[in-house]
């Protein structure tokens, strides 16, 4: 089948609010078509439905009688889609919101900002960068607050002292410094990423080193005062496993955790030993993203609130039908998943299986309801 074809069968696919099904068929459409940013910007919406915004997330392509393990998630989709077409306002949009949904709300800003010259008749673009402004004053007061309160008291020193000893010392001063770069994290339950915000360094200024418990960064730029970033983490990590990317406007840091605990704050503190231990996540939560910030509306319930409402919902007709099949898809094994999207693409949309021994070695043919006539799709 044509990769036209595909991103057709794509696009009702998501239409149809099946978004699992959408990404494997823009993921084959893109096999057969890499250099389309049409298609990475249209999976990365998909994934962007789905909850999947960075990570290792993949997908199961069955090809010339082979499964290949494709890379899938929505910013690396909008990345490229980029690449491959700057002047793509879309592509842009689809990377500020999957980056807002990670907190990393300067990456977000600088691909909103890009991008909305290019589409200035979009409201949107406008309406999420004033959302990054105000989430990223937010956060440089909570860092100012932390800052005055880790300050040491003010001491006040008796007369009979010499004058030259009531000045602060280096210690003191540097106590009250402010961060040369903001940094933010986020965990799996393997994982901790750790960005730092440095725009336009150098790789050869940019040394980082793992500890067992120890992250090492040291950003050395002549004529510039040197930043150094050496916190004791949190919990232990496997330094051989631990990596990091430098790029345009950040250093990208992952932190492989020694075991699957949850982690409080990404620094160590006596007060966090005892609930270190608790909150394991299971290997197939989702990341968490911590923040200080006051939660303005409670999305996770509301989300549970309106997917209880769809299951409790009477549907009828086509409606029924497509909920019922979104259903297996959804609660269905590799195998399965893999029958459906194969018999409904090779059919034309007109079979769906749901057994892999029967339609994983034969090209499933078509099979029009009573009174109808298969077309052939053109190009």
């Amino acid at each position: 089948m044509a990769s036209s074809d595909l991103e057709t069968k794509a696009k009702e696919a998501f239409l149809d609010d099946h978004f699992e099904l959408a990404v494997d068929l823009y993921s084959q459409a893109i096999t057969l078509n890499p250099n389309c940013a049409e298609l990475f910007v249209d999976r990365a919406q998909a994934n962007i439905k789905l909850g999947n915004f960075t990570g290792e997330k993949t997908s199961l392509v069955f090809r010339d009688n082979q499964l290949e393990l494709l890379s899938t998630y929505a910013v690396a989709d909008a990345n490229k889609a980029i690449e491959l077409d700057p002047s793509m306002a879309k592509a842009y949009l689809r990377k500020g919101m999957a980056c807002i949904k990670l907190e990393e709300y300067q990456t977000a800003k600088t691909a909103l900002e890009t991008g909305a010259p290019l589409a200035p008749a979009d409201s949107r673009f406008n309406k999420l960068i004033k959302e990054c402004d105000e989430r990223i004053a937010e956060e440089d007061e909570e860092l100012h607050a932390q800052l005055v309160d880790k300050a040491p008291p003010q001491v006040v020193t008796p007369n009979i002292v010499p004058l030259t000893n009531t000045l602060p010392s280096q210690g003191t001063t540097l106590s009250y410094t402010k961060l040369k770069y903001r940094h933010e994290f986020y965990q799996k339950p393997e994982e901790v990423v750790v960005t730092i915000f440095a725009k336009g360094i150098p790789s050869n200024s940019i040394v980082v080193d793992f500890g067992e418990q120890i992250l090492s960064v040291s950003i050395e730029v002549p004529g510039e005062e040197p930043y150094h970033f050496q916190p004791r983490l949190f919990g232990k990590i496997v330094p051989t496993k631990s990596r990091y990317d430098i790029m345009s406007t950040k250093i990208e840091i992952r932190l492989a955790k020694a075991d699957a605990t949850h982690w409080t704050s990404l620094e160590f503190s006596k007060d966090a030993v005892v609930s270190q231990k608790a909150n394991v996540s299971s290997a197939n939560s989702k990341p968490t993203y911590p923040s200080s910030k006051p939660k303005r509306v409670d999305w996770d319930k509301l989300e549970a609130q309106v997917k209880k409402e769809e299951k409790e919902e009477k549907l009828d007709g086509d409606a029924a039908l497509n909920k019922f099949f979104r259903d297996i898809y959804k609660d269905a094994n590799e195998d399965t998943r893999r029958a459906m999207s194969k018999s409904f693409v090779e059919s034309n949309g007109t079979v769906l299986s749901t057994n892999w021994k029967e339609v994983g070695s034969k090209k499933v043919q078509g099979s029009p309801p009573d009174g109808m006539e298969l077309k052939k799709w053109k190009n």
